[in-house]
């Protein structure tokens, strides 16, 4: 009988540990669908479906969290055929997300085309329905959240070096699989949105998906620091500079192609 109690009371401290969890480190697998029509003027539009596949690092602690990509794991380039280069947008060496999650504060270090940013903006509340639904990742019992998200996305077009982009309404539904037996808003999107930590993530309609691999109690603490490298702007002033670069980008290159991501 003593058995069974200390051994009930060791597993009851186990469980309160587990979901008491405050800090650790997460390592997410990122897969991108990339969907690009590519025309060079020598023949009919060739279509191209890609998948990209990278992995993130997420370290939290003391009400904080830093998110960045693995450096083994960022894109290369590729070519296409018929000497058009293709470049994917994705994330520099030096892309970094750290979150004052207690203050609502988000600061990310972004990298485009060499040059480097600090974004700052305020963490938003989110307009999820919480599902009955669960599944089990890396032991951890997580629930199912959904979201709608409406805004805005460009439509580019180029021909005969003349950009045309046009504006049209997005919207897309969002899963979130979050788990309170770690208790903190983190994750490597929709951060400070929900009450714990997301493990699963499908963003996009689908095309985009994170999946938790790896799961550790211990934080790296000394990688929670504010990024510090980049010209501070506005979410409204990167976008603005961003596509101005663009602008150039297609300026400089050849051929005509549309591409949809």
């Amino acid at each position: 009988m003593k058995k069974i109690l200390v051994g009930s009371l060791a597993l009851l401290t186990a469980v309160c540990l587990k979901a008491q969890q405050k800090e650790g480190k997460v390592i997410y697998q990122r897969s991108v669908e990339i969907r690009m029509i590519i025309n060079t003027g020598d023949g009919p539009a060739n279509p191209i479906a890609q998948t990209r596949t990278d992995k993130f690092e997420l370290n939290f602690a003391n009400g904080k969290m830093i998110l960045r990509q693995l450096e083994e794991d960022l894109p290369e380039e590729s070519n296409s055929g018929g000497g058009m280069m293709i470049r994917t947008m994705g994330g520099g060496a030096d892309d970094i997300t750290y979150c004052d999650l207690e203050n609502a504060k988000k600061l990310e270090q972004r990298e485009f085309f060499d040059k480097k940013y600090l974004v700052g903006d305020s963490i938003r509340r989110g307009n999820w329905k919480l599902s009955e639904e669960t599944k089990t990742i890396l032991d951890h019992v997580c629930r199912k959240a959904i979201s709608q998200r409406i805004g805005k996305k460009m439509s580019m077009s180029m021909e005969n070096g003349k950009m045309e982009r046009k504006e049209i309404t997005d919207t897309s539904e969002v899963v979130a699989w979050f788990t309170t037996d770690i208790p903190v808003s983190a994750g490597p999107e929709k951060i400070g949105q929900l009450p714990g930590l997301i493990l699963g993530l499908e963003t996009n309609n689908g095309k985009t998906v994170y999946t938790a691999l790896e799961v550790s109690p211990k934080a790296d603490l000394a990688a929670i620091k504010e990024p510090t490298k980049g010209k501070k702007v506005t979410p409204d002033e990167f976008a603005k500079e961003r596509s101005k670069m663009m602008d150039e980008m297609q300026k400089n290159g050849g051929g005509t192609f549309r591409m949809r991501m």
